[in-house]
């Protein structure tokens, strides 16, 4: 039992004796005491571990203990074995099963199943047929040890998670002895051949398995489940209900797997289009195509209509050439909402370009909601982890909460890639161990192997994250203990940039609006640059870097456009910073000259614009750096643009000090170095004048080390720490 489960049994439930008979033997009242629970989602780590979470007081009234197993019913009846739901879930009639069970008892999110508690044997056998086609291959020995302990009856659906995989699927053809079953170690396991790829079911994907997108779920449960299941409610409140969802945000964020969780967990018939394979080069096949595909939904309503790529048949009529696509936008329009009603016939549409839709397609009465999947959060990163890795072998030292805080501007596609190449690494340590003249893995190294966080950290560096791409720089491991001096610095940084992102309620409560932007001025070497590296690891927040210049297009408006998406990606990336290195080349004061092109101007009006106009910048903090800020345009550098102006000074002898122990930390000194002394010497340099000092130092150590005829132990010595200083003169 994990550490999980074991907390979530804090009040288990009394074991009282079951009832008795006459005759004082045990009765069968108990066996046959049933309750009716209401079925929510399971929580991810429970996914297809056959459980079922249920209150320990309804576990007390059919005579359950934890671990016991139990039948469910809903349309058909399944087994799982019962484990108490957590204290927050307890008292209200709840029951967690995963899509797995649900499938297995034909049963739905929100409705009713009834419970009761069943005897089950241990299996002498199991006979399982695969459900992915043409993936044959599986080691009997190795399924049984992810299937050991698993309650099931004939004709259930199981998942057996391999590593480095999503999971595979298998249905029980046939148990024995009949009736539930166990299976133990001791179980005699056989496969059939996999169906073919015509006959296969379709891959089942179950709300579980989305992570960090339970506000957009509940949003569509509502539009689709709702108008399903309960179409009297709508006709009783007299409107119509909704008929149509635009689901739209950056490719990967799951906006596609949504819409095949519900097309599993809803029983409605299920059409899913990729926009392109509508168009025909014949002349009214398109529009055709699409009149049958609607008319097809409307006989078997209830029935749900999924578009993929959607802008790619419904673009703005006023901007494409072709006269195929105008019409087909038509006929689409039309048919979302035409003449002819569409009854039971839900639309989603999924884009990760909605400004590319036609006006008309994206008003109410057709698409009446529209849902932003904007990039996970931490916390969102830390499901998306748990769910990609549930089946994985992970070693102690994996930490997925770090992974989760370090992984800014990662999507679940990326993140599903990160998992994956962790695995795979994880693989190319067992290959020089493979037989390849018998093909096999020895099945006790198979059985070791780990996926550790080294092989994390490897995949981190192949994969780049989607949300931020083009813009995102890699962010190194530096800190505030990195950063020599500068405390007054660094407490305004952590009261303006920290609290603001990790106690937003405490904000709200006494109505203080965070600062827009900081402003960071200096010296060159004073550690402006280094400062924002240090904040971008300490906020735990999406990180957006861009230097100034590299904003400037010689194309017409491109400068500007720069502008707008670095911020609207900020807003989806939201809590996010926008670090502006050389701010001076891109704000520079109005009037000056700067050419006749006039793109400077457009560029600062633009940047104005962004940081205070009439869109909220919520969750978005601009800070900048710069060396002439005299250079800069008035009109950015009031509040509520750049709230802080903070000018970094040259560091006085107890800063220096700091900075020369961060820099020699770990290396050879030689006792005669007094680093007080050394930094008392040093008054007028900067930080990066220090840091340049101490490496050429180390380099001369080296460099006499290598000339020396006799060799001794590497040390870095005051003479060194002299001739350097002397260069830099």
């Amino acid at each position: 039992m994990t550490e999980e489960d074991q907390m979530a049994v804090k009040s288990p439930p009394n074991d009282k004796p079951a009832p008795k008979d006459d005759n004082g033997a045990p009765g069968q009242t108990a066996q046959q005491a049933k309750i009716r629970l209401r079925v929510k989602r399971a929580i991810p780590k429970d996914v297809g571990r056959g459980i079922i979470r249920m209150d320990p007081e309804d576990m007390e009234s059919i005579s359950c203990k934890i671990g016991d197993i139990v039948g469910i019913s809903g349309q058909e009846d399944s087994v799982a074995r019962v484990l108490p739901t957590y204290i927050n879930d307890r008292g209200k009639g709840l029951a967690f099963l995963d899509g797995l069970l649900r499938e297995n008892a034909h049963i739905g999110l929100e409705d009713y199943l009834t419970v009761y508690k069943v005897a089950a044997q241990p299996a002498t056998a199991v006979t399982l047929t695969a459900l992915s086609p043409g993936r044959g291959g599986y080691d009997v020995q190795y399924l049984g040890q992810f299937l050991e302990g698993l309650a099931l009856v004939e004709g259930d659906r199981l998942r057996a998670d391999f590593i480095g995989a999503t999971g595979r699927d298998f249905r029980v053809v046939s148990a024995q002895p009949k009736g539930p079953v166990i299976l133990q170690s001791s179980t005699r396991i056989s496969l059939q051949e996999a169906p073919s790829a015509a006959a296969a079911p379709r891959i089942r994907v179950s709300y579980e398995d989305i992570g960090g997108l339970t506000k957009q779920i509940g949003r569509i449960r509502e539009m689709i489940e709702l108008p399903l299941k309960y179409p009297q409610v709508f006709e009783r409140l007299g409107i119509e209900p909704p008929k149509g969802v635009l689901l739209y945000g950056a490719p990967g964020c799951g906006k596609t797997l949504v819409a095949r969780a519900v097309a599993s967990e809803t029983q409605a018939h299920f059409v899913k289009i990729n926009g392109p394979e509508i168009i025909h080069k014949f002349y009214g096949e398109s529009e055709a195509r699409l009149r049958s595909i609607f008319e097809d939904a409307a006989r078997k309503a209830p029935t749900i209509i999924f578009i993929d790529e959607i802008d790619a048949i419904a673009p703005k009529r006023a901007e494409v050439l072709g006269e195929v696509e105008k019409r087909v936008v038509a006929q689409l329009l039309s048919l979302m909402d035409g003449l002819q009603t569409r009854g039971q016939v839900i639309v989603i549409g999924a884009t990760n370009i909605p400004d590319a839709l036609d006006p008309a397609l994206r008003r109410p009465g057709r698409f009446d909601r529209e849902l932003m999947f904007p990039a996970p959060d931490k916390d969102g990163r830390l499901e998306i982890l748990q769910i990609h890795t549930r089946a994985m072998p992970l070693a102690p030292d994996v930490d997925l909460q770090h992974l989760g805080s370090i992984t800014h501007g990662f999507v679940g596609a990326d993140l599903a890639a990160v998992c994956r190449e962790a695995a795979m690494n994880a693989v190319r340590d067992l290959i020089p161990h493979i037989s390849w003249e018998t093909n096999e893995v020895p099945y006790d190294l198979l059985m070791a192997l780990e996926v550790h966080m080294a092989h994390f950290n490897a995949s981190l560096r192949e994969i780049e994250p989607s949300a931020l791409r083009d813009i995102i720089v890699e962010v190194p491991e530096v800190g505030w203990a990195d950063v020599g001096g500068l405390q007054s610095v660094k407490q305004v940084l952590i009261e303006s940039v920290n609290w603001p992102l990790r106690y937003a309620d405490l904000f709200a409560e006494a109505k203080v609006s965070p600062p827009r932007g900081i402003m960071l001025s200096g010296p060159p070497g004073t550690g402006k640059t280094l400062l924002a590296r240090a904040l971008a690891k300490e906020s735990e927040a999406n990180f957006l870097s861009i230097k100034g210049p590299a904003l400037f297009s010689k194309w017409v408006g491109e400068s500007e456009k720069g502008i707008r998406e670095l911020f609207r990606k900020a807003r989806q990336s939201a809590p996010a910073i926008v670090f502006l290195d050389e701010i001076d080349a891109m704000a520079a004061r109005r009037g000056t000259g700067g050419g006749d092109s006039g793109v400077a101007e457009r560029v600062i009006s633009q940047l104005l614009t962004e940081m205070d106009g009439i869109q909220e910048m919520e969750g978005v903090i601009v800070v900048a750096a710069t060396n002439r800020p005299d250079l800069i345009d008035a009109a950015i550098m009031r509040p509520g643009r750049f709230d802080f102006h903070l000018e970094l000074p040259a560091p006085d002898e107890a800063a220096r000090l700091e900075i020369l122990k961060i820099h020699t930390k770990g290396r050879p000194l030689e006792p005669d170095i007094v680093l007080e002394k050394l930094a008392s010497e040093l008054e007028g340099y900067v930080g990066a004048d220090i840091a340049s000092i101490v490496n050429k130092a180390s380099v001369l150590a080296i460099r006499e080390y290598i000339n020396q005829e006799k060799k001794g132990s590497l040390s870095i010595g005051l003479r060194h720490f002299r001739e350097a200083i002397d260069a830099r003169k």
